[in-house]
């Protein structure tokens, strides 16, 4: 196994003229969000979450915005975002599968699952569709042992699935 070096201190992030955090956005956080809490790096997710929501994804440019207005650095919320699999830096899709592949779900049979939409979607994991209709996720644990297998469609965790129900999920979608 080989090291790879990123050039991590010459990377240019791609950046916008206009900010991805608007004045009406950063009005209601300072006002609504920040003093809910203690210390301002408690309202790291809520506002992640709002940008998430908002964009599909966290841009890395809002990254530096949000460490900007919260006083904190820039790594602190990169870091937030890279380990939880509710944020993004790259656009989803319109609908997000998440197939769980705990291991319940793994005995269960979560691989059939992920296999037939992986071929039904012409999709990998962590892929979008090109019409930007569909994100294949597969996820770690989404606490559901005793509904296995499960996933998340749109937020919406959905138990004890079968190929025909998961079909069923997604040929329902507009």
């Amino acid at each position: 196994m080989a090291w790879k070096v990123k050039p991590s201190a010459t990377t240019q992030i791609p950046t916008r003229k206009e900010p991805w955090l608007t004045e009406k956005m950063k009005d209601h956080y300072v006002s609504e969000i920040i003093p809910r809490y203690e210390r301002s790096m408690g309202a790291l997710m809520p506002i992640l979450h709002d940008v998430q929501h908002r964009y599909n994804y966290v841009p890395y440019q809002a990254m530096i915005e949000i460490a900007t207005l919260l006083e904190i650095h820039p790594g602190d919320v990169l870091d937030t975002v890279s380990f939880y699999e509710e944020y993004t830096t790259e656009p989803v899709g319109k609908h997000v599968i998440g197939i769980c592949q705990s291991i319940a779900c793994e005995v269960c049979g979560h691989q059939a699952l992920l296999d037939h939409v992986r071929e039904k979607l012409d999709l990998e994991p962590h892929e979008t569709s090109d019409d930007g209709r569909f994100t294949l996720l597969a996820m770690e644990c989404l606490g559901a042992c005793d509904g296995a297998p499960c996933a998340l469609l749109n937020g919406d965790r959905h138990d004890g699935l079968t190929i025909e129900k998961l079909d069923e999920l997604i040929d329902g979608l507009p």
